[in-house]
């Protein structure tokens, strides 16, 4: 998994083919704001609100993450679902600091909407840096 800052804000072709070669699938975390590069086995975009994603990376998405901040972000979740393909796996994910106040109402809305998926920072949970 390539994560961590925007990894598509740099070219992914020499990387993506060493890790080939050497074997392994490809996987990036992207926020979908800047072009996708290499050969990637699998894409998950998390859209950020500050710099919306390319719809030619939203097409390619295989996972669709929405941080979830309050209760506007359901609308906005949609909003970007609606432009992922059918068989683009859906994700809803507390963001840290309202965990508890959005938690409860995201449980709900996974029940409501079983399309979309619940997942958390486990990490977090067990206190592991």
């Amino acid at each position: 998994m390539i994560t961590g800052g925007e990894p598509l804000m740099y070219e992914l072709g020499p990387l993506s083919k060493a890790l080939h070669e050497a074997g392994f699938r490809v996987h990036v975390e992207t926020s979908g704001a800047y072009p996708l590069s290499g050969d990637i086995d699998w894409v998950c975009v998390s859209p950020k609100k500050f710099k919306a994603p390319l719809p030619d990376v939203l097409a390619k998405a295989n996972e669709l993450k929405i941080v979830v901040f309050n209760k506007s972000d359901f609308r906005w979740a949609e909003e970007h679902a609606a432009q992922v393909s059918a068989d683009c796996r859906l994700f809803l994910q507390p963001e840290w600091s309202k965990e508890k106040q959005m938690l409860p109402l995201m449980i709900e809305y996974v029940k409501s909407n079983p399309q979309w998926n619940l997942c958390v920072q486990v990490h977090k949970y067990i206190n592991v840096p």
